[in-house]
């Protein structure tokens, strides 16, 4: 029964990587198989960023939690021998600044009004979730007005981009990294002081799954997995062609290689045709197991929508989401993502109480 549900969506995502590979190029093609892989993997484990969290704040229970660890570690661990190794790869590297300390404090506090990060925004629209797909083009409009507003934030305070590997090189920024995750494992086991297992059985899939398709976009884009950027992209887009922006006159979409990309098709993009993957692969999940729908009173929608636009302009103050910030910040060993970490966990802990008082 699944296989024939899904029957016509797999012709149709089947149709979209011949034509991508026919009309743009092989590798965005393949990039969209890695990120339909994403978007299957995501749905289908409910690898939930945010609700692994938020259980393990208020149920003390630790396996979403641990899962995200055991992502970060084996990613790290096959990310940083590549950067190592091949040197046209680029890190997830983000200045240690003003900006980040506020944009992931406020990331991590909307995310659970929202009831998902980038990836949870992105998945969850693909299963259908009414909340999330009408956040998709708020956190879209907000990602666009923190890059137009990003240098004025920057020009509060920033040192330099900080790599682990430049620094100490691979080995010991490995062995640092895995340090760094037994210390958090600790805190958070704990924290949980019961008897619950450790991990999931479907969060360790959902950990191996995505950190092999991570590296695989690390080798086939050239950097690291990311979502925010897209959903910037798509957002100065659609405002540049109403003639209410000029790029030009921006300090962020002024750069050569942007302003580049928002002539481009929004096709050329990688970290654009990773994201229309992941909804792709979240319909496929769908198909198989219809979502259940939560009805929302019209307080709690607006609640919702303003989380979704401050999450979307703080995704960028923080140079990323859990995905761009906290994994591939950390997998490639880039100091702003051990920065990003605690500063979200702190805005998770306001936001879990404006969450309870919304009644979300």
């Amino acid at each position: 029964m699944d296989l024939v549900r899904r029957a016509p969506l797999t012709a149709i995502l089947a149709d979209v990587f011949v034509l991508l590979i026919w009309n743009v190029s092989v590798r965005q093609g393949v990039l969209f198989s890695v990120g339909v892989g994403m978007g299957a993997t995501l749905s289908g484990t409910r690898f939930g960023f945010t609700t692994g969290w938020r259980r393990l704040v208020e149920e003390r229970d630790p396996r979403g939690a641990m899962g995200q660890l055991l992502l970060l570690g084996l990613a790290a661990t096959l990310a940083m021998p590549l950067l190592g190794t091949f040197p046209e790869l680029h890190a997830a590297l983000g200045p240690p600044s003003i900006s980040l300390l506020v944009g992931a404090f406020f990331f991590g506090l909307t995310m659970q009004i929202a009831d998902g990060c980038g990836s949870g925004t992105l998945y969850k629209a693909g299963l259908g979730v009414p909340l999330n797909m009408s956040i998709l083009p708020i956190f879209a409009l907000g990602s666009f007005l923190g890059s137009a507003h990003l240098n004025s934030w920057l020009s509060l305070g920033q040192t330099s981009p900080v790599s682990l590997v430049a620094e100490l090189g691979t080995g010991k920024a490995l062995i640092l990294t895995w340090l760094m995750m037994g210390v958090t494992a600790l805190a958070i086991r704990w924290w949980a002081r019961n008897e619950r297992p450790w991990l999931s059985r479907t969060w360790v899939y959902g950990a191996v799954l995505l950190a092999v398709l991570a590296a695989l976009n690390l080798m086939i884009a050239g950097q690291p997995w990311g979502v925010v950027y897209g959903f910037g992209l798509w957002g100065a887009k659609v405002v540049n062609a109403l003639g209410w922006f000029d790029p030009a006159s921006n300090a962020f979409w002024s750069q050569v290689g942007k302003t580049q990309r928002l002539a481009q098709s929004v096709l050329m993009d990688v970290t654009s045709i990773t994201n229309i993957g992941i909804l792709g692969g979240a319909l496929w999940i769908s198909a198989r197991a219809p979502t259940t729908r939560k009805a929302l009173s019209a307080r709690q929608w607006g609640v919702g929508m303003v989380a979704g636009l401050v999450m979307g302009y703080s995704s960028r103050l923080a140079f990323g989401c859990k995905i761009g910030a906290l994994l591939s910040g950390i997998s490639t060993a880039s100091l702003h993502g051990w920065i990003w970490l605690p500063m979200a966990f702190l805005g998770t802990l306001i936001g879990l109480r404006v969450r309870r008082r919304f009644q979300f």
